[in-house]
């Protein structure tokens, strides 16, 4: 081998070997967090919410909003019906102020596994957080529902309400990191989950269907859920079968007041 040709080796060889040690380096330097960093998985752990559920009323006519403090309380760990580990967790209700008794709402349960967070709720299993955590990694957080299927709330089949709103939603890490405020306060590592923004036909047309479905949810780190804002309704014109003007839908809004 000529020198010039030893000196061409040489000089490639080191090229590539400094592109192989920049990619290890940037690969070794990337770490996702944990997802349990972003809850508190622990028997007797609690969060509590302001609560604001959106209702109508009077035939669909009028909204309204009903207000609570809901307490969220880890129970306990046991085995959900696919043999993995979930949390129980239970939710009690108390007047605005909380000096009401607290009393018992609804159950619901969360499965951490190696990949990610599911939560079932009246029946449905949500994906809500998956790895890697990073602002704009997205996955399909209802993928286990099936969206073609009517159920109510007490998880039997009818024909209302519909579940095809939970279709499609893509679900995308925001502000991983960064501060928010709640209404106990500032929470200094965060993270959003924006997991849809829907809407179809003009809201300011009276004249016109229209509807709109919304949500996203942050999670504070060593915490839990501490903001949660979904929002799913849709409006009928006046037609000749029904003459008046009506909305289908409802809304929760979870604000965190305080946790243990």
């Amino acid at each position: 081998m000529t020198f010039y040709r030893m000196k061409k080796f040489y000089a490639i060889a080191l090229i590539l070997g400094i592109c192989l040690f920049a990619c290890k380096r940037s690969s070794i330097n990337f770490q996702s967090a944990q997802l349990t960093d972003y809850l508190q998985l622990q028997s007797g752990k609690y969060v509590i919410y302001r609560l604001d559920s959106l209702e109508f009323v009077n035939f669909g006519t009028q909204s309204t909003i009903v207000s609570y403090q809901a307490m969220d309380v880890i129970d306990t760990l046991i085995t959900d019906n696919l043999g993995q580990p979930t949390w129980r967790v239970n939710r009690y209700l108390s007047d605005t102020t909380g000096t009401a008794p607290w009393a018992f709402n609804e159950t619901y349960m969360i499965t951490p596994t190696r990949n990610d967070i599911e939560l079932v709720e009246n029946n449905l299993r949500f994906i809500k957080l998956v790895l890697p955590i990073m602002n704009g990694f997205n996955w399909p957080g209802n993928s286990y529902i099936d969206t073609n299927v009517p159920i109510d709330t007490n998880g039997s089949v009818n024909n209302d309400p519909d579940l095809s709103y939970f279709a499609n939603w893509n679900y995308v890490y925001d502000s991983v990191g960064d501060p928010y405020l709640t209404a106990g306060g500032l929470v200094s590592n965060s993270l959003i989950v924006n997991q849809t923004n829907q809407y179809y036909g003009d809201s300011t047309n009276p004249a016109a269907p229209s509807g709109v479905t919304y949500s996203q949810e942050v999670y504070g780190k060593g915490i839990g859920l501490i903001h949660k804002n979904l929002v799913h309704w849709e409006y009928q014109p006046p037609n000749i079968q029904d003459p008046v003007a009506s909305y289908f839908g409802y809304g929760i809004t979870l604000n965190m007041i305080s946790h243990n």
